[in-house]
């Protein structure tokens, strides 16, 4: 689960969408368009080969669109509810659970960038665990249901995305982590670069900024 606050959207002087802006939404569709209908076994050509296998691990990993929306949200609040409890305070909980569905930061975020979703097993409709990049080479949200935690997902996920932003020629991935992300990134190769004390939801938060270079070969 990461504690991300949304960046604004880089536009040009007369107020549309640059390049790098088309690109991305042009990415978006080539990886929503090229996953197989059951989506047991994705394959993507912006990858230009299957989904890795340790992706495959999970049973089911889709392309996310502005359609999940309502799913995404539900997730995001779950995992709060059922997981920060050992690691914040009530009033914290509260504060972060909420906020998905205080604010349109979530809406905004997966507007502007790529999201793959882990879904139950043998029902590609219902998300389970989610993770974002926005923009490319930020991992942005994380977040898992609580009855699906501790089954391999986030790890599928974020493997998959570092693939999918290195494919797009990221050198580097960057995130602001909580307390119950950064064991699971640093597991995964993910470096600390700062620790900080920020306003979240109105309620202070401690976070971790967090990098990962993707010079390295891809997952397989």
């Amino acid at each position: 689960t990461l504690m991300s606050s949304s960046e604004p959207v880089s536009m040009n002087l007369r107020g549309e969408p640059n390049e790098d802006q088309k690109n991305l939404t042009h990415s978006r569709w080539l990886l929503a368009c090229h996953l197989d209908d059951r989506c047991t076994r994705p394959r993507s050509r912006l990858l230009n080969k299957p989904i890795p296998s340790h992706a495959m691990a999970i049973p089911l990993l889709r392309a996310v669109d502005t359609d999940d929306l309502d799913q995404l949200l539900a997730v995001y609040s779950d995992a709060v509810t059922s997981q920060a409890g050992p690691f914040y305070q009530q009033a914290q909980i509260k504060a972060w659970s909420a906020h998905p569905y205080a604010t349109e930061a979530v809406a905004e975020a997966l507007r502007r960038g790529l999201a793959l979703a882990s879904c139950a097993s043998g029902d590609p409709a219902t998300i389970e665990a989610f993770a974002l990049l926005d923009p490319i080479d930020r991992l942005s949200l994380l977040y898992c249901r609580g009855r699906s935690s501790r089954q391999g997902r986030a790890t599928a996920l974020v493997q998959a995305v570092e693939d999918l932003a290195r494919q797009q020629g990221c050198k580097q991935l960057r995130t602001e982590a909580s307390q119950l992300s950064r064991p699971l990134l640093l597991r995964q190769g993910w470096q600390l670069q700062a620790e900080e004390r920020v306003q979240f939801a109105g309620v202070g938060f401690l976070r971790w900024r967090m990098i990962k270079s993707l010079d390295n070969q891809a997952h397989g």
